[in-house]
């Protein structure tokens, strides 16, 4: 199928489905004023083409459209603050779990190119990706480009478009970190650990992430292959290959429900480098709530893990 079929395509369905033209307005800022609940109903009957129940919420994307409205602990903005929650890690487990400041600036503008190593990430601290510079070789880094990039990034309201309300008010800066390969020298996994009621029950292994052939595997805290997938994920999930235990296992687990202690629902994201363990962030909303399990069940499986206090 050409480029003008495709464009066609789209066309036709804009007009004669109603939740894919939601979708594409609600990306145009079209429904930027209506109600978090409201725009969270519509977005959830467009995407799993069912009403939102938020009286009896069952599964576990409800759950999570359910803890947007109603699990509003302003810590959650802390722990979200890519740069804030830095301090609250270091308070709780310790420094050493921390990947290595290299800089943070209020402005794209602020930032001393020369100052930083050959090898560095700059992101913005309220978002997920956009502005994001991932450099493995100064001498080759488009500096423009990367300012124009961190000056959109440090612009996006990315509360609004799945109102995920902690990102709201988070004071907006970019950061530097260092430059993180594994052992093998290749880019990182993500270990996505996910706690219910302060236990940690699943996770979330990520691989090739800013690659476009990610994959995402569901294992259980003791490292056995589960049957869960999502949409938009293939690879090691398509194979049902076991991937090989990260030695910081049970540190992870451990360190994960010291993290959750307390929270109805949420994921404690590591990096596993060289025997040693690294933070990555703190997650309340998994895919946003939005992300497509291949079955039903798997939707169902997770929700009943979450005890929500209704």
């Amino acid at each position: 199928m050409n480029k003008i079929q495709k464009k066609l395509g789209h066309g036709i369905r804009y007009f004669v489905d109603s939740d894919y033209r939601f979708l594409i307005n609600a990306g145009r800022g079209f429904y930027n004023r209506l109600s978090d609940e409201e725009f969270l109903r519509r977005k959830f009957k467009a995407i799993f083409h069912y009403n939102l129940d938020l009286d009896n919420p069952r599964t576990f994307n409800e759950k999570i459209q359910w803890l947007k409205l109603h699990d509003r602990d302003q810590k959650y903005t802390v722990y979200v603050d890519k740069y804030l929650v830095r301090g609250y890690i270091s308070d709780v487990i310790g420094d050493e779990y921390l990947i290595p400041l290299l800089g943070v600036w209020d402005s794209p503008y602020e930032i001393d190119f020369n100052s930083l190593p050959n090898q560095f990430v700059l992101k913005c601290n309220h978002n997920s990706g956009e502005g994001m510079v991932i450099c493995k070789d100064k001498t080759k880094l488009n500096i423009r480009r990367a300012i124009a990039g961190l000056k959109k990034g440090l612009n996006q309201n990315y509360y609004i478009f799945n109102r995920e309300w902690p990102y709201k008010d988070v004071p907006r800066k970019i950061i530097a970190e260092k430059y993180m390969v594994d052992e093998t020298g290749n880019d990182l996994r993500d270990y996505k650990v996910l706690c219910f009621n302060g236990k940690a029950k699943l996770i979330e292994f990520h691989q090739g992430r800013f690659t476009d052939h990610q994959t995402q595997d569901f294992y259980t805290t003791n490292w056995k292959l589960t049957d869960i997938s999502q949409s938009g994920f293939a690879g090691v999930s398509e194979k049902r290959i076991p991937c090989d235990a990260p030695s910081t296992l049970d540190e992870m687990i451990r360190l994960s429900e010291i993290l959750a202690r307390d929270m109805i629902h949420v994921r404690i994201d590591w990096y596993s480098i060289c025997g040693k363990l690294y933070f990555g962030e703190i997650s309340f909303y998994d895919g946003s709530g939005f992300d497509k399990f291949d079955k039903k069940e798997y939707d169902q499986r997770l929700g009943d893990m979450i005890s929500l206090p209704m």
